[in-house]
């Protein structure tokens, strides 16, 4: 009987030692990871309220058909700044970032004081971006803009970069530069493009040519660097004005949709099923599209490296950012609607990747 009874407990304790020993091997087998968060935002038409006579800039002034005063310009300083303050904080603990985005390109704005007004923000202050901005010869008025974290990210150099367009392509003469941006993510060389690619307008077919200049001068830059120095880690981000399947994307930058066809030297575009699934950042007549992309060089995808690899993909587009009601429901929640004040965010979402690195 007592025999009995010392095996029985042998056994037991015998298996409740496997189990703990199991579970601590388990436990040692799991990875720690460095989160980093690249974002993009077209903050749609952020301009400030005072009249520039370099552009034609009328309608957004307070004696212009918009009446854009003091009022609204800092109510859509709030909007913006509510969405960047939550991009990536309220993701799950595997994919959050508590500080937001480490980088931010941004398109649709002014000049750089609206830039400081948007990082100065008492809603994301405390994070202490920079900016680094040029003015371009956009007929608008508008260009990108690029928004930093100094705690993760360096700048090392910045240029715009003159986009040509295409005789016939638009009737406008200039469209926005593409600014580039070398530093380093955490001590991590990467090159980040900005763009706003020319705009729709006049036709897809008779504009595509614009939008292939613009691809085409992101690509021979980053290949240029890559001649020198060997393949780089490359953030292509903006509003392309084109989705992911178009020519200007497949064809020009031969960006892939699958990870597994991309080749070393090549570009993966991760929003490719997401956008035949029917997902998409602004909508246009009952119509979504993905303009708003975030495509990255073959070095991303190794998840055995030892620097930021890619994880996954986002599109923004929380409850409080879109419309719940009437015909645009569903839509993103726009600043405008016309010359009216709808008192939104912006006409699209934003997008942003998650980026990890392994804690040894």
């Amino acid at each position: 009987m007592f025999a009995d009874n010392f095996l029985n407990s042998m056994k037991k304790n015998f298996l409740f030692i496997v189990l703990i020993f199991l579970s601590i091997y388990s436990f040692s087998q799991q990875k720690s990871y460095k989160i980093s968060i690249i974002a993009f935002y077209n903050l749609e038409n952020l301009f400030d309220t005072i009249d520039n006579p370099r552009i034609n800039d009328d309608e957004f002034t307070p004696k212009g058909e918009r009446s854009y005063g003091g009022e609204i310009y800092w109510n859509k300083m709030e909007k913006l700044a509510s969405v960047i303050a939550k991009m990536g904080s309220d993701e799950k603990p595997e994919s959050m970032s508590p500080d937001g985005p480490a980088i931010i390109g941004v398109a649709e704005v002014e000049n750089d004081t609206v830039l400081v007004d948007l990082v100065n923000h008492p809603l994301i202050k405390k994070r202490g971006y920079k900016i680094i901005h040029y003015d371009s010869k956009d007929a608008r008025g508008v260009d990108v803009g690029f928004l930093y974290n100094p705690k993760y990210f360096k700048p090392v150099e910045s240029a715009p970069l003159f986009v040509q367009l295409p005789g016939g392509a638009k009737d406008a003469y200039y469209t926005r530069d593409v600014l580039w941006v070398k530093g380093k993510l955490d001590g991590e060389m990467v090159h980040v493009y900005v763009n706003h690619w020319p705009s729709r307008l006049g036709g897809e077919e008779r504009s595509a040519p614009g939008r292939a200049a613009a691809a085409m001068v992101c690509k021979k830059h980053a290949d240029s660097i890559a001649a020198i120095d060997g393949e780089q880690k490359v953030v292509i981000m903006g509003d392309l004005n084109d989705d992911p399947v178009s020519a200007s994307l497949t064809e020009v930058l031969k960006a892939k949709g699958k990870i597994k066809d991309v080749k070393p030297g090549g570009l993966y575009n991760p929003w490719v099923e997401m956008y035949k699934k029917g997902y998409g950042t602004l909508a246009y007549q009952d119509a979504w599209g993905l303009f708003d992309q975030i495509v990255i060089s073959h070095p991303w995808l190794d998840k055995e490296q030892k620097g930021f690899f890619f994880f996954k993909q986002v599109i923004f587009n929380r409850e409080f950012m879109t419309e719940n009601r009437g015909r645009y429901k569903g839509y993103p929640m726009r600043t405008w609607d016309g010359n009216t004040y709808r008192g939104g965010y912006s006409d699209h979402f934003p997008t942003y990747l998650v980026m990890l690195k392994a804690i040894n």
